[in-house]
């Protein structure tokens, strides 16, 4: 069944909602005409930093081939991908960045770490330019103890970034004692992680689709209630002049996946950022998955 999508996804209008310079204007192209996904305004990036945040055994175990590596930038190529994001390590491993654009993850967190939510720096913008990566992506925590001197260390790199023309993409996660209690997957709370990510810099935000409206009633699988919270995140992007991708969580059923991924296309969403619904599936279904989700956000299904 087709759905509706009431926004405008014009590439040339998207690109016009920015103000830098042609190398960014290259770059944030490169990733709108790349994959299965190419020239409809929409994006789907595979993300692979979760062995860092979760642990390997815990992330890949399920999968043991995604141990490798090579494995998920083939993924993101056969899969056909807008991006493939992953820590430096990763990405070193990558043999040729014209296949499928490269986003450097410049910052990581581990469940190792004890303190209130934080993350630690693990690359350079320099790496980013010598990978040929055409962006970087970093993780904030609005609402943790450690929130104002994340924001201290990545306000240079992101403006040393946006002076290379690189895409800024940043994960907002609101987290940590600052929410006194209101849930993290709210929708208030996130379009204001949302937002400060946009305030940032961010060129592309990436956040969780909320579990809580805004008149604190669980949203639960009433998929109209999810996509008006959707549609008041992405309004909290400057109006959704900025590109909104929402995460697929933990792994979930084929079925479950595609009435999200419809929902957020309903609601004007620019797409989504995949990790473990992707590389916790053997590849048969991994790739079944994807060309599902692509048919969903080319309006054929």
């Amino acid at each position: 069944m087709m759905v509706e999508s009431f926004e405008k996804t014009d590439i040339s209008e998207i690109l016009l909602n920015y103000r830098r310079d042609r190398r960014f204007y290259y770059n944030l192209n490169k990733i709108l005409n790349t994959g299965l996904l190419s020239g409809t305004g929409k994006m789907l990036i595979l993300p692979v930093d979760q062995g860092f945040e979760h642990g390997p055994d815990a992330s890949f175990s399920s999968n043991p081939v995604a141990y490798d590596p090579m494995y998920h930038f083939n993924m993101a190529v056969e899969g056909g991908f807008s991006a493939y994001v992953a820590p430096i390590g990763m990405l070193e491993m990558c043999p040729d960045h014209d296949t499928v654009p490269l986003i450097l993850k410049i910052n990581s967190s581990s469940v190792l770490f004890v303190d209130a939510p934080d993350q630690t720096i693990t690359a350079t913008v320099e790496d980013a330019c010598r990978l040929g990566c055409v962006g970087i992506g970093m993780t904030i925590y609005p609402g943790s103890p450690n929130f104002k001197s994340m924001i201290e260390r990545l306000v240079p790199i992101i403006s040393k970034a946006k002076r290379k023309g690189l895409v800024i993409v940043i994960w907002s996660y609101p987290r940590g004692a600052g929410l006194q209690g209101v849930s993290e997957t709210s929708e208030y709370i996130i379009s204001y992680a949302a937002h400060i990510a946009c305030l940032l810099g961010a060129d592309i935000v990436k956040v969780k689709p909320p579990t809580v409206a805004y008149d604190g009633t669980s949203i639960g699988d009433d998929y109209g209630k999810l996509e008006n919270s959707v549609r008041n995140i992405i309004r909290s992007c400057f109006n959704g002049k900025r590109l909104v991708l929402f995460s697929g969580g933990k792994i979930a059923s084929d079925q479950d996946m595609y009435k999200q991924i419809a929902t957020l296309y309903r609601a004007g969403a620019s797409g989504s950022i995949l990790g473990r619904n992707i590389f916790q599936r053997k590849k048969s279904g991994a790739l079944s998955l994807v060309n599902g989700i692509v048919d969903i956000y080319k309006n054929k299904k």
